[in-house]
C-alpha cells in the first residue's frame, strides 16, 4: 500500500456507504443483515470501529505513545457483542447518519496521519488505514440482504 491507495480505496467505500444510506428507507435500515445486526446496527458498527481508530489516531496527534491496551485482542467477537445492544438502541435514520459523519472524520483524519505511524507500514500500530477493507465487507453483506447491486 502506497500513502494514496488507503485514501482513494477509503473514498470509495465512505461514498458507496453515503450511496446505500441515502436510498434506504426506515424499513430497510431495521432490516436484519443476519441473526444479530439490522442494516442499521451493520452501520453503527461500522462507526463503532472508525470512531476507535479517531480516537488512536488523537493519540498520534497529541504526540502519545501506543499502550499494549490500545492493540485489537486477537478475538474481537466479545467487544461486538458488548456493543450491538447499544448500537440497536439508537434510531436508524440517526445511527446511518453518524455511521457517515464518522467515517468522513476518520477518513480525513487518516487521510492527514503519516503512513509511517500507521499498519502496514507501522506493523505494530493499532490503526489500519484502509478503512475501506472493514466497510466494504460489511456493505456487500448489506447489499446481500437487501438484494441490491454492490460495486
Amino acid at each position: 500500500m502506497n500513502d494514496v491507495d488507503h485514501v482513494v480505496a477509503n473514498d470509495r467505500e465512505r461514498q458507496r456507504m453515503r450511496a446505500l444510506i441515502e436510498e434506504l428507507g426506515d424499513e430497510q435500515l431495521r432490516a436484519p443483515v443476519n441473526e444479530y445486526w439490522t442494516v442499521a446496527g451493520v452501520l453503527g458498527h461500522i462507526a463503532f470501529w472508525d470512531a476507535r481508530v479517531l480516537s488512536l489516531a488523537g493519540k498520534i496527534q497529541r504526540g502519545e505513545p501506543f499502550s499494549p491496551s490500545d492493540r485489537d485482542p486477537e478475538d474481537v467477537d466479545w467487544i461486538n457483542d458488548a456493543s450491538r445492544p447499544l448500537i440497536h438502541a439508537v434510531a436508524p435514520d440517526i445511527l446511518a447518519t453518524l455511521a457517515l459523519q464518522i467515517a468522513e472524520n476518520a477518513d480525513a483524519t487518516v487521510a492527514a496521519l503519516p503512513p509511517e505511524r500507521m499498519y502496514p507500514l507501522d506493523p505494530d500500530s493499532p490503526i489500519y488505514a484502509l478503512r475501506a477493507a472493514h466497510r466494504g465487507e460489511h456493505l456487500d453483506e448489506i447489499d446481500a440482504a437487501l438484494g441490491t447491486s454492490g460495486p
